[in-house]
């Protein structure tokens, strides 16, 4: 690599530079796409729900769930486990591209491989988790399922929302 007159810092060659910026905006986009297609598909359900007689116990079960949801799934789950974790490996794709990472960066990104094991196992385990729960849900009536799905809907949302701002700061703050 050759330093550039005046600088103390390395450049990267042009074409690796152009690769790990489109594996960063891969990883990101990757993941916030599968994110907002669950929103999209279970948010018709939770609306459906809408559309039930509901009564007031089903009420003061979406106003529990939703603020539950915000904070266990948004804040807890996305905030501060998952979406720092997708900016900072979208942020090690960009300045270390491999083949491998930018080809399957959202599951690079994830934490599906190229991490510690107890990364790999986590992004492993709640998948396996995600999968029984939606297997649980989907044999719910409405507006049951509705109403469960309106409170993930508001934490996906939420998932969403901080990947994008995580990662558009994580941009702008690495080298």
């Amino acid at each position: 690599m050759q330093r550039p007159p005046g600088t103390g810092r390395t450049r990267r060659p042009p074409l690796r530079s152009a690769i790990g910026t489109a594996g960063a905006i891969w990883a990101v986009t990757g993941v916030a796409g599968i994110l907002a297609w669950a929103i999209v598909r279970l948010a018709a359900i939770a609306l459906d729900a809408l559309e039930q007689p509901l009564s007031w116990y089903h009420w003061a079960a979406i106003g529990a769930f939703i603020p539950f949801m915000a904070w266990s799934e948004g804040l807890r789950g996305f905030q501060r486990r998952f979406s720092p974790r997708v900016a900072e490996r979208a942020m090690l794709i960009r300045t270390a591209p491999t083949a491998a990472r930018v080809i399957f960066a959202p599951l690079f990104a994830a934490g599906f491989f190229g991490g510690s094991r107890r990364e790999q196992i986590g992004a492993c385990a709640g998948t396996v988790a995600i999968v029984v729960l939606v297997v649980i849900v989907h044999r719910l009536d409405q507006p049951w399922r509705g109403i469960l799905d309106a409170g993930v809907v508001t934490g996906l949302t939420w998932g969403v929302v901080a990947t994008l701002a995580l990662s558009a700061r994580a941009w702008r703050t690495s080298p």
